[in-house]
């Protein structure tokens, strides 16, 4: 049913930014049918997966805006973990705001020095399935597609406008550990601090 199928629309990273697509777009890559599957949209049309971005691998969704500046201010701190977990974890920005331009969130990539894949998420299906609410959130799935975290990055900020000088809790990079070895306890899901998904249902 139509109903089921989970539609986002994917970011394909303009030339010379230096992001790659995510593996689910490269050569021999194709969407499946298999169960908890979501379909995504490139801007070509094509019908893509983004759980076939690796099998057996966590998959993280790391959900920004180009406006939030909590979010902005987390670019360092994601794309260290990015580098940390390269190879390891598929992991991809998600603008989830319907009016946000590609032209934007390419401009964004850009100025934030992002190399890793962006989606976009108009329809919210990757907020839902995600349980998020706010930029910066993330979602964590472990290689059996099951979500084991979502919630903030880390406890840097306090409340909007306040924050500590230093984070003292690292939720993401625990709940992308957890995924990695099951031995490891995931964070309990909190809610982060930051700028409210628009128009949610």
């Amino acid at each position: 049913m139509a109903a089921a199928m989970l539609v986002v629309t994917l970011l394909h990273a303009a030339p010379g930014l230096g992001v790659p697509a995510p593996a689910f777009m490269r050569a021999g890559a194709s969407a499946s049918n298999t169960p908890k599957s979501v379909v995504a949209q490139d801007l070509a049309g094509k019908a893509v997966n983004p759980f076939d971005a690796a099998t057996g691998k966590p998959v993280v969704f790391i959900f920004v805006r180009t406006d939030c500046p909590i979010s902005n201010r987390y670019a360092p701190t994601i794309k260290a973990l990015s580098q940390k977990y390269a190879g390891a974890a598929e992991m991809m920005l998600v603008y989830p705001d319907k009016a946000e331009t590609s032209a934007n969130i390419k401009k964004h990539l850009q100025e934030y020095g992002y190399k890793i894949a962006a989606l976009q998420d108009p329809q919210h299906a990757l907020v839902k399935l995600g349980r998020v609410e706010i930029t910066p959130e993330v979602a964590v799935f472990n290689g059996k597609r099951e979500l084991i975290y979502h919630g903030r990055i880390d406890n840097w900020y306090k409340e909007f406008g306040q924050a500590r000088s230093a984070p003292t809790t690292h939720e993401l990079d625990d709940a992308i550990q957890a995924a990695l070895n099951s031995n490891h306890p995931a964070p309990a899901s909190v809610s982060g601090v930051g700028c409210y998904i628009s128009d949610l249902r």
